[in-house]
Order: C-alpha cells, then structure tokens, then sequence
C-alpha cells in the first residue's frame, strides 16, 4: 500500500510541479501568438521526457547510481567534468528565470518591482535548501503547486471548440512568422526537456532507495505523472489562445500574460495567475539549486543527500548554496525573467544532443541496467531525440537570432 501511496503521490505532485517559467512562459507565447497551432509541441515535449525520466528512473533503481555518477563511471572524470560545466550552466540561466519569474509573481499582487523581492525570494529559497527533505522539497512543493490547475479549470469554462483543439494536436505549417512559430516550438521542447530533470529524477531515485522492485512505479510516475502535468501547459495555450490572441496581445513579458484568468475569474484572475506562477517558479527553484548541489557533488565524489544533515554534507551543501547566491546575482541586472527564460531553453535544446547521448550507451549496458536494457524502440527514441536537438540547434535557434527573435 504504500508503494501505491507513493505511486499517487508522485503522479498529483507533476501535476503542481510542471508549471514554471519555461513551460509557462512558452505554453501562453505560443497561444497569444499562434492560437492553437502549436498545441501538438507540448503532449511531444511530454513524452519526450517522461521517456528520458523512466530511463533515469530505472538506471538509478538498478545500479544505485545517479545519471551523473554513472556517467564518470562509464565514460571517465573528463566527460563528466565537460557535461558538469554544460548542467552548471543551463542551471544558472534556470534558476535566474525562476527566481525573476517567483519576484514578478510577488510584484503582480503588491506593486512593488519585482527586483526588490528578489533577496527575500532567494532567503526563503536558502532556508527550504538547507532546512528541509527532499520529501519536503519535492512533495510539499508539489501539491503547493496545484494550484496551478487553475488554468484547466479556466479553459474548460472558456469552452473552447474541441474541432479546434484536434486540429492543433497535429503539426501544422505556420500562417505567418515562420521563425517565430519555429522558435516557440524549439522552445516548448527546451522548457519541457530541461536536462536538469535528468539527475534531479536520478537523485531523487536514489534519495528514496529504489530498487527493482520499484521499476513499475517508477514507470507509472514518469508517464502519468507527466502525462498529467503536461496539462497545465496545454490548458494555459489554450487560455492564450481564447483570451489573449483576440486581443492581439504579444507575449514578451510575464506580466502581459497576467490577465489571461480574468475573463472567467474577474477580480481573482490576476493574483491566482501570481500565485500559481509564484509557487511553480519557486519549486523549480529549488529543485535546480539543489540539483546544482547533486551534480557538483556526484561529479566529485563528495557525500550528498537531501536527507543528510547539512553539516554531514558541507560540500554538497555549498555547492547548492553558491548556485542560488550565483542565480540571485545574475537576477539582480534586472533582466527580463521571460526573455531569461526564453534564452535558456534555446540553450537547452542546443546543449540537450550532449546530455542524452550518454544515456544512450549507459541503457544498454548490463553493468548499470542488468537484464533491463532498452528496446528498440527506447533506443530509436533516444537516437532521434539527439539528431532533433541536433538539427534543432543548428538550424531553428541561429534562424531566431537572425530574425531578431
């Protein structure tokens, strides 16, 4: 019963924890922009991960070690060292956007700019960090954050036409700005595939001693609780698309998407819009700063764990610390959070052929995943999800910047 409970728990909890900056910030652009056009990217981007995470959820439940210890296991310090200095970086630019997108969430419903909570956003952040389980972290945040199902609720009662909604789930040639739909799309796979989900997954396996016996609910939480969460980013396209595109309203800011409640929530639409942009950014938050943690200290072999005393783990520790105080510092320029957002994605997708190409190799080895190797068909996903991130950096993300994205 209580891997059951667990299973549950795990599934309700992607749901609150899918919402933040990124898959926000594309989810609304790409409404307000293209109305349904680009609603088939998400449910891709959706499965594209819960594969990635059952992969890592499984290596880590078979062999004890976290994707990034695996990786210096199997291919030497070097490799690991070059993909440490990759995951550091995309880390950063992460949680800069998330700690933005947590302060404009507060400037929404005090008025005060956002660059002034940006101290007390990343104390509070510190304290959980430092004070709380990876339970806590992971769980508690969690189911905070269903409040976020406000936007389902807001798009069912918008009553969007379901021919509409079909045909958005199919690829479609753009209508006008060929770049941009281009860019958004790149960006929606970016926002859902962050390659930090990958050895935070991992780590968490790890943190909550899985075993084989957990290979089934590891498989259960990766689809569904995806699955699941991946609705919130279809139901806010979907508000974009009803409330924000008849408006002609271009997404470039956070706070220009913050009346996309209001039609059905009146008075209420704008502060339940912060609060549930406040408690997603602020759980991704914390879960990359203290990933930043895992991978510093998986890459170097220091003791780490969410579950540890912070004095037991003083390197670990440090190393989450450093990340959140670098991310504070790098917020504090006053950067758009959504333009942040939008830069680290891209990046994302450019970096992400070099993070999942190891994954590949470490499937198939019996030394890691005994007799749980990937099928063909993992295989080929894995193979096809490195030659799109390929040809995705290549060609979409230079194409943007040209076009003066």
């Amino acid at each position: 019963m209580k891997r059951i409970a667990n299973v549950i728990l795990g599934v309700v909890t992607s749901i609150g924890g899918f919402a933040e900056a990124g898959s926000l910030s594309t989810s609304l652009q790409a409404g307000a922009e293209f109305g349904f056009a680009l609603l088939w990217t998400i449910p891709l981007a959706a499965l594209m991960l819960a594969m990635l995470l059952e992969m890592s959820g499984r290596l880590s439940a078979l062999s004890g070690r976290t994707y990034a210890a695996a990786v210096r296991d199997r291919f030497g310090a070097h490799v690991q060292c070059g993909m440490l200095v990759v995951e550091l970086l995309l880390d950063l630019l992460l949680l800069t956007a998330e700690l933005g997108g947590v302060a404009v969430a507060v400037e929404l419903v005090t008025g005060v700019a956002f660059h002034w909570w940006l101290v007390p956003v990343a104390i509070a952040a510190g304290m959980l960090l430092w004070l709380g389980t990876f339970a806590v972290i992971e769980d508690g945040l969690g189911l905070l954050g269903l409040v976020t199902l406000v936007f389902a609720v807001v798009a069912w009662r918008l009553h969007p036409a379901m021919p509409q909604i079909a045909a958005g789930l199919l690829p479609s040639k753009p209508t006008h700005d060929a770049a941009s739909y281009a860019f958004i799309a790149v960006s929606i796979v970016g926002a859902t595939v962050s390659p930090y989900l990958l050895n935070f997954y991992a780590s968490g396996a790890v943190e909550e001693e899985w075993t084989e016996r957990d290979l089934w609910s590891n498989r259960i939480t990766s689809f569904a609780g995806i699955g699941f969460g991946a609705l919130v980013s279809v139901a806010a396209l979907v508000c974009a698309a009803l409330v924000l595109a008849p408006q002609h309203v271009k997404v470039d800011s956070l706070e220009q998407a913050a009346s996309v409640l209001n039609p059905i929530l009146h008075s209420w639409g704008v502060p339940l819009f912060a609060l549930a942009l406040g408690i997603g950014c602020f759980g991704a938050a914390v879960e990359i700063a203290l990933n930043a943690g895992y991978v510093a200290a998986q890459g170097f072999g220091w003791t780490w764990g969410a579950n540890k005393h912070r004095l037991e783990t003083a390197r670990f520790s440090v190393a989450m610390t450093l990340m959140l105080i670098a991310g504070l510092i790098v917020a504090a320029f006053g950067f758009n959070p959504m333009r942040v957002t939008l830069i680290s994605v891209g990046i994302a997708v450019i970096f992400m052929p070099i993070v999942v190409l190891p994954l590949l190799v470490l499937m198939n080895d019996d030394r890691f995943v005994k007799s749980h190797r990937n099928g063909p068909i993992g295989n080929a996903a894995l193979a096809l999800l490195v030659i799109l991130g390929a040809l995705l950096a290549v060609v979409v993300v230079p194409l943007q910047v040209i076009g003066g994205g």
